[in-house]
C-alpha cells in the first residue's frame, strides 16, 4: 500500500517520541509494527485469530532471524567483551600515567596524554561512554589537581572518548557495514587515515592552545618525575601490550588473516590474558564485563530488529521513493549532494544520537549513491566523521552528559559545552579535507583490496 504522506507522518512521529525519551529500539519496533500493520492490513477480521494475520508479524520474526544469524554481527558482543576486560584490568590507568610521563615535556602534556590514552582505549573499547566515563575519573582529576582550565580539560576529555566510534575497530563501522551491505574489511581500511587525522589535529589544537594560552594547560612540577628508565619501563608495560593487542586484532582484518569476528575472538581472548598477567582478572569483573557485554550486544540487536522493521514498512509505503524523488529532482551535482547529505546527518546530530542518524537516516541516502557517482565508502567515512558531531553538539551532546555524570558538582554543563566546542570545529575541519582529498578514505583500501567495482 503506497501511501507515502503515512510513511512521513510515520518518521515525524519516531522523531517526535524519541525526543519525549522513550527507548530507541522499542519505539522503532511498535512504530514498525503499528504502521505496518496499517500497511499490510488485508481485511476481513471475523475471528480473533484474524487478527494476527497480518504480515507485519511475519516481517518482524523473519528481522529477528535474520539479526541473529548476521556473520557481521557476531564481531560485536567480542570486540564489547575485549573493551570491558580492559577496562576492569587497570591496564587504563598505567597506560595515561606512563604516557603523561612521556609527553611531560610537551605543552599540555596531561591533555596530549588523556587524548593518547582516549585514542588507545578507544580503539580497544569502541564504546564512548565507557571511554569518557573512565577517562572522567582518572584524567579530569589529574588535570585539575595541576591547575588546568576546567572547560579545556573536560574538552579533551568528550572529544578523545568520541574516537572510538571512527578508529577501527569501531562497532559503529561493524553496524554501518550490516546496514548498508558493505565489507567491513574496506571500511576498516578506509577508517584508518581519517581517525589518525582526527586525533592528530586534536593534538595539535592542545599544543598550539596551550603555547597561546599556557594559563589554560600550566606546566608540571617536575621535582618528583622519575627516571627515564622508569618511564620506559613504564611504557614498555602498559602502553606495548595493549597497543600490540589492537594492531593484531587489526592488522589480521586488513590482511585477510582473519573475519572481524574471528579477530574479534582473538582480541577477547587477549584481554582476558592481559588482564591475567597484570593479576586483574577476578571471578567479579569477568561477570561484570560478561553482564555489561550482553547488556549492550542486546540494545544493538533489538536496534537492528527495531530499523529493519521500520525501514521496511517506511519504504513499503513509499517514503523511501518520496525523499529520493525530491532529491533526485533538485537537480544536484556530485559535490551538492555530498553536502546537503552531510549538512541534514549534522543538524540531525543536535537532537539525535549516531545510533538513530545511522540506522533510521543513512538509508535514505544510500540508494542515491549511485544516481549521483558517489563512491559508498567515502561516503561512509564522511558519515563517520560527522557523527562524531553528535557526540559533541549542544543540547544532546553525550559524551558530555557521561562526564557531567561522573563529575557530579565539579563542573557545571555549559563548561563541558564551551569546552567541546572548538573540537566540533575541528572535525568540521576534517571533512573539508576529505571532501578536497578522498585519497585519506580510499588509498588505503584500494591498495589493498584493489580498485572499488560497483
Amino acid at each position: 500500500m503506497t501511501n507515502p504522506e503515512v510513511a512521513i507522518l510515520m518518521l515525524c512521529l519516531f522523531i517526535f517520541l524519541v525526543l519525549l525519551g522513550f527507548p530507541i529500539a522499542f519505539t522503532l519496533i511498535a512504530m514498525g509494527v503499528g504502521f505496518g500493520y496499517y500497511a499490510y492490513f488485508q481485511g476481513g477480521i471475523e475471528t480473533f485469530s484474524d487478527i494476527f494475520n497480518n504480515n507485519i508479524f511475519y516481517l518482524l520474526n523473519q528481522n529477528t532471524y535474520s539479526v541473529m544469524e548476521n556473520d557481521t554481527l557476531v564481531a560485536i558482543p567480542l570486540f564489547l567483551f575485549m573493551g570491558y576486560v580492559v577496562e576492569r584490568a587497570n591496564i587504563v590507568d598505567r597506560l595515561f600515567y606512563s604516557l603523561y610521563m612521556a609527553a611531560r615535556n610537551l605543552p599540555g602534556s596531561l591533555a596530549i596524554a588523556a587524548l593518547l590514552t582516549c585514542a588507545v582505549f578507544s580503539t580497544a573499547s569502541g564504546i564512548v561512554g565507557a571511554v569518557v566515563t573512565l577517562m572522567g575519573l582518572l584524567a579530569y582529576p589529574a588535570m585539575a589537581n595541576a591547575n588546568y582550565n576546567r572547560s579545556f580539560a573536560s574538552g579533551v576529555i568528550c572529544a578523545g572518548g568520541t574516537l572510538g566510534i571512527l578508529i577501527p575497530p569501531s562497532i559503529m563501522l561493524i553496524v554501518y557495514a550490516a546496514i548498508a551491505e558493505l565489507s567491513p574489511l574496506r571500511l576498516y581500511a578506509a577508517a584508518v587515515f581519517p581517525g589518525l587525522m582526527l586525533a592528530g589535529l586534536y593534538i595539535v589544537y592542545v599544543i598550539g592552545r596551550s603555547m597561546l594560552d599556557p594559563s589554560l594547560a600550566p606546566k608540571p612540577d617536575l621535582r618528583d618525575v622519575a627516571s627515564r628508565k622508569k618511564i620506559y619501563l613504564d611504557l614498555l608495560v602498559s602502553f606495548v601490550p595493549l597497543t600490540v593487542l589492537i594492531m593484531l586484532v587489526l592488522g589480521s582484518i586488513l590482511g585477510g588473516l582473519a573475519t572481524p569476528a574471528e579477530a574479534a575472538a582473538m582480541g577477547a581472548l587477549g584481554g582476558l590474558v592481559l588482564a591475567a598477567l597484570y593479576r586483574s582478572l577476578t571471578w567479579e569483573k569477568l561477570k561484570e564485563s560478561v553482564f555489561l557485554t550482553a547488556k549492550a550486544t542486546a540494545m544493538v540487536c533489538w536496534l537492528f530488529v527495531g530499523s529493519w522493521t521500520f525501514a521496511s514498512v517506511f519504504s513499503y509505503l513509499g517514503g523511501h521513493d518520496l525523499i529520493a524523488h525530491w532529491v533526485v529532482g533538485m537537480n544536484l551535482t556530485h559535490w551538492q549532494f555530498l553536502i546537503m547529505a552531510q549538512l541534514i546527518i549534522f543538524f540531525l546530530g543536535w537532537p539525535l544520537e549516531w545510533s538513530e542518524i545511522l540506522i533510521i537516516f543513512v538509508p535514505i541516502f544510500l540508494p542515491m549513491l549511485d544516481h549521483f557517482a558517489v563512491n559508498p565508502y567515502f561516503f561512509a567515512m564522511l558519515v563517520a566523521l560527522n557523527l562524531q558531531t553528535s557526540f559533541l553538539t549542544p543540547p544532546m551532546a553525550m559524551s558530555a552528559y557521561y562526564l557531567k555524570g561522573v563529575l557530579k558538582k565539579q563542573i557545571e554543563l555549559v563548561e563541558i559545552f564551551k569546552g567541546i566546542l572548538p573540537y566540533l570545529s575541528i572535525v568540521i575541519l576534517s571533512m573539508v579535507l576529505m571532501y578536497n582529498f578522498p585519497g585519506i578514505a580510499l588509498w588505503l583500501p584500494d591498495y589493498l583490496f584493489g580498485p572499488y567495482i560497483p
